[in-house]
């Protein structure tokens, strides 16, 4: 009797595993995200009393609630996160290209010291670092600020790190070379001939970045104390203790919670559909 009809079988059942882990792993990703969609459309009386996964008939209502909270403190407090986030994803990525460029690109005394210290900063948690950026910023009585948030956001050892090794996979030293037969200086060489190589991985770079920055509680918690200046991540977690004493408020912030993704969710769109064309005008120049 052959056994080679059963290898086949048993080579076509074992995707199943992969599959059904990527399954689970989705699943586990997305149920919470299910539910503060479900809980945002139900009101403060239908969140405690009806079944989880229940759509309810308040979602116009607490939208319209968070609004009017504060005279729509919660609005001011996504625009700051968009400053921060933009503002501070930018000037990042703007570090990183230039910093993983010369990593990658030139030949220096350190430098394998300097990119081993920044490998150093991507395993290092940010929590260690929270508090002497405080004490630093202090000192310079800058704290309370917009600043004392941007500032510490600006050098991302995990985006140098990307840059330098995409600048190395994506910018041939022959290219440098020709460029600077050509007379180009190397900061002309930059802007025109390797940045434009680099600029998917950069995209990349931005959008961790973006993401990190939006997400970020811990150092704005440390770094501010007007909430004014909150970003929205900070101004919920207010919402949220203030809840304890006030139910009503639960609703708000779940609702605020569900707003909040929703720019993330628009910038991963727009900038998926920016590496597809990336990568169809690569294909097409090739």
């Amino acid at each position: 009797m052959s056994t080679q009809p059963l290898a086949a079988s048993g080579r076509r059942r074992l995707p199943l595993v992969p599959t059904a882990a990527l399954l689970l792993g989705a699943l586990y990703c997305l149920l919470p995200v299910a539910w503060v969609l479900v809980a945002s459309t139900k009101s403060g009386s239908e969140l405690f009393s009806t079944f989880t996964f229940l759509p309810g008939s308040g979602f116009t209502q607490n939208v319209a609630d968070l609004t009017e909270y504060r005279d729509g403190v919660y609005w001011k407090w996504m625009a700051n996160s968009a400053f921060y986030a933009g503002v501070g994803a930018l000037l990042s990525t703007a570090v990183s290209a230039v910093s993983g460029y010369a990593l990658a690109v030139y030949r220096f005394r350190g430098k394998e010291t300097v990119f081993n210290i920044l490998l150093a900063g991507v395993l290092m948690p940010p929590v260690i670092l929270a508090v002497p950026q405080y004490l630093l910023l202090a000192e310079a009585d800058m704290t309370d600020s917009y600043l004392s948030v941007l500032l510490p956001l600006i050098l991302s050892p995990y985006g140098v790190y990307l840059a330098r090794i995409y600048a190395a996979a994506a910018v041939p030293a022959d290219v440098i070379e020709a460029g600077r037969m050509d007379g180009g200086g190397e900061w002309r060489i930059f802007r025109t001939i390797a940045l434009p190589m680099m600029l998917p991985g950069l995209v990349t770079v931005f959008l961790f970045q973006f993401v990190a920055v939006w997400n970020n509680f811990l150092l704005p918690y440390i770094m501010l104390g007007d909430d004014e200046k909150f970003p929205v991540t900070l101004g919920l977690y207010t919402l949220l203790q203030q809840g304890a004493n006030t139910p009503a408020l639960y609703t708000l912030v779940i609702t605020g919670a569900l707003l909040a993704i929703i720019p993330l969710i628009a910038l991963f769109l727009v900038i998926q559909r920016f590496w597809s064309l990336d990568l169809l005008s690569g294909a097409v120049k090739s």
